[in-house]
């Protein structure tokens, strides 16, 4: 330090006043290097904090309006404690409160629609009688009832085809009819094979309903003495598809004739897949890549149809692939793939999620040091979900309305939801707004803000009509059932086996949401397709019209 001094006093004015601007340069630097490292600090404690809280605290999106719930990861926030009344006698009074009891708790009472088989428990005759000599009279009884399940009802249904002959020409007296006669063979959904439609469908929904692979239903076979291979339901489920096929291209047809389509994309894992490299040749594609599960959900009101495509990549061109035809409105998240499949197509209008805005904010609330601020965005946003839940349960349908009298309710809904939302909205988007510039991009509350900025258009759109909602968790909820099934079966041993398992998925989530039991659908459908031929026969087959036909 001593020579760093003498140093000093050898230089002139100029050259000292040189010096202190560089040290303040310096100074300035570290500065700015400082605050870069602290954000950059701040940045990946955020994301640490929402990986610890993924992995191990519940995945609700909900805020106690109370704020008495303890956040896991920002102990600088107090619980509130319970309010006491301090008496003049030393004696602490504490507040009570009511506890309300959980209506779904207890013992549920057995369906009645379930058979009742009745057994008897009574005393012995000899006990009848009383001590003074008089006949006991029935006063009364208890019951109690008790769950019985019996393995499944298995059995072989032989059919028998008699042949006829004449002995006396042995066929020579009419050379145009056979000499042999026999009833010819009643159509099936899997030709020459032991599966009935009962057993078909049985299997199909087990996989694909029940999330049981085929491996360990050949298990459960084994238990029950039937023997049937994990190769033989795989063909079994790829002859079926490949019969179903015109069944598919009219549930498309009524997938793009409603008013509004919602879309999503799940990640699926294919082995034996192909691709075209860059000279034209066809090889084999990792079985480790990761390919796609595309979602779409629409059809007309009352005849909702869930379609389940597979496809190797996450293309936009697979989307506008999927929309080639359609014209109305479609919500999405905000995938920017789907931008780029709706560009310059003047027929689909683009919807944004809420859900997934509403998620982001949530992300930033739980574990961001900014919660009490993100936490005024997801009230916004909560009260546009009271708007539309109440205006929603005002306007219902009811059975009897005319046409008339729920296009009117349709038009006063949308009417009364503007009027009430677009406050909501406004004061929301001042809120991001004001945050744009308060807040640094790349922490959750800032990506929060940018996403909900940049998608506000879309997310705002949902108002214009009365099919639309705030966000597309029906889309969501459809997906579930196969992101379920995924941790399961894992992968799909073909491209032609992913195919297949999306028509079936198809058929029993469309089955659902037109409120018909999967399993009864798929029987009936693997009875009747056998037997149909035209357009007309197919369109009886469509579950909400195969029980009418």
């Amino acid at each position: 330090m001593l020579n760093q001094a003498a140093q000093f006093e050898t230089l002139n004015p100029a050259e000292l006043i040189n010096c202190i601007i560089g040290l303040n340069q310096k100074i300035q630097g570290l500065e700015t290097n400082y605050k870069n490292l602290r954000f950059e600090h701040e940045v990946l404690q955020e994301k640490y904090d929402l990986l610890i809280y993924k992995r191990f605290a519940g995945s609700a999106e909900k805020l106690l309006a109370d704020e008495k719930q303890l956040r896991l990861f920002n102990t600088e926030e107090s619980v509130a404690e319970p309010a006491q009344e301090h008496t003049g006698n030393g004696i602490e009074t504490i507040a009570s409160y009511k506890r309300k009891k959980n209506p779904g708790c207890g013992r549920k009472a057995i369906d009645p629609k379930i058979p009742r088989r009745e057994k008897t428990l009574d005393i012995a005759e000899t006990e009848k009688t009383c001590a003074c000599g008089s006949d006991l009279t029935k006063i009364g009884e208890e019951t109690n009832e008790k769950l019985h399940i019996e393995p499944p009802v298995i059995y072989v249904e032989k059919t028998i085809r008699p042949k006829y002959a004449c002995r006396h020409c042995e066929g020579t007296g009419d050379e145009t009819a056979p000499a042999v006669r026999i009833a010819p063979v009643e159509p099936a959904i899997i030709p020459r094979g032991i599966a009935s439609a009962s057993l078909l469908s049985t299997v199909i929904i087990q996989k694909f309903e029940d999330h049981l692979p085929f491996y360990r239903q050949e298990r459960q076979f084994q238990r029950i003495m039937v023997r049937i291979s994990r190769q033989d339901m795989s063909n079994w489920q790829q002859q079926a598809y490949e019969k179903l096929k015109p069944l598919f291209v009219l549930l498309i047809t009524a997938l793009k004739s409603g008013p509004v389509m919602q879309m999503d994309e799940t990640v699926v894992q294919v082995m034996g897949e192909t691709v075209i490299n860059d000279h034209g040749a066809a090889e084999k594609r990792p079985d480790t890549a990761e390919s796609r599960m595309w979602l779409a959900r629409g059809g007309p009101p009352g005849k909702t149809v869930v379609l389940y495509q597979y496809r190797q990549t996450r293309s936009a061109e697979h989307a506008k692939e999927i929309l080639a035809g359609y014209s109305g409105y479609l919500q999405t998240d905000g995938y920017i793939g789907y931008d780029s499949a709706l560009k310059d197509n003047e027929q689909i209008i683009h919807v944004g999620c809420l859900a997934h805005a509403r998620r982001k904010i949530f992300e930033a609330a739980k574990v961001s040091a900014r919660a009490v601020t993100a936490k005024e965005g997801i009230r916004y946003i909560k009260e546009l979900y009271i708007i539309e839940s109440q205006l929603r349960e005002k306007y219902r349908h009811g059975e009897k309305d005319s046409a008339k009298q729920a296009a009117q309710k349709r038009k006063q809904f949308v009417t009364e939801r503007r009027e009430q939302t677009v406050p909501v909205f406004n004061g929301f988007k001042n809120w991001l707004t004001a945050l744009k510039d308060e807040v640094p991009p790349k922490t959750l509350l800032g990506e929060a803000v940018g996403y909900c900025l940049n998608q506000w258009d879309k997310l705002i759109r949902y108002i214009e009509s009365y099919y639309l909602t705030p966000d597309t968790n029906a889309a969501e909820r459809d997906i579930r059932p196969f992101v379920v099934g995924r941790k399961n079966w894992l992968f799909a041993q073909s491209p032609a086996g992913a195919d297949s398992s999306c028509g079936m998925y198809t058929l029993i989530q469309t089955a659902k949401q037109n409120g018909y039991n999967p399993f009864l659908y798929l029987k009936a459908l693997f009875e009747k397709a056998p037997h149909a031929s035209s357009t007309e026969d197919w369109e009886k087959l469509l579950p909400w019209n195969i029980f009418n036909s």
